[in-house]
């Protein structure tokens, strides 16, 4: 799986098996295109979110995860179509390399695997057997890679599957639409 230049954003960083919306409960209910013209135009205010950064998005899926927006406005489109237990996975992923702890390391690989990995986990990811069993052995003594085959495959399922949707989808057209307007004047 490629690496990505930028870590995700600090507010991501803390999915510690919680979603974002428990925590920050102003986005539950609503409609995504509410939520993305929220997002957007706070961004663009706060972060001098651009027509270029944007276009950028486009090119990949790594560029799209290493701008915060981007990776808030795809989450969004995830949660919308009922599969961001995906980028949440590989978010809590890219989280649990950072630690240093083994025992923090340990108590965490087992709280990744019962709530991603294990058959009919509450936010269970779609990995074949073998790397779930794989999972299951490594997590008795883990390491920061023991989640490394799940989380390529995860992200093999976002670039193939969910990313072509994203820029396809009339919300990310309108976005899109909206900041070039925006450009213009």
């Amino acid at each position: 799986m490629p690496s990505l230049v930028a870590s995700p954003p600090r507010e991501l960083q803390h999915l510690n098996m919680d979603t974002e919306n428990k925590k920050r409960g102003k986005y539950r209910g609503g409609n995504l295109k509410s939520r993305l013209q929220c997002r957007s135009s706070q961004a663009a205010n706060n972060e001098g979110l651009c027509f270029e950064e944007m276009s950028q998005w486009s090119h990949s899926l790594e560029g799209l995860l290493s701008s915060k927006c981007g990776m808030q406005i795809f989450q969004a489109f995830l949660k919308s179509e009922f599969s961001d237990e995906n980028i949440e996975f590989w978010l809590v992923c890219e989280d649990y390399k950072k630690i240093k702890s083994s025992f923090r390391m340990s108590s965490r690989a087992k709280k990744i695997y019962k709530r991603y990995i294990q058959v009919e986990a509450p936010r269970e990811i779609n990995i074949d057997h073998k790397t779930r069993d794989l999972i299951r052995r490594n997590i008795k003594a883990p390491t920061t890679v023991c989640f490394d085959d799940a989380q390529r495959i995860v992200f093999g399922l976002m670039e193939r599957d969910s990313y072509p949707r994203f820029l396809r989808s009339d919300k990310y057209r309108a976005l899109m639409d909206t900041t070039s307007e925006s450009v213009k004047m």
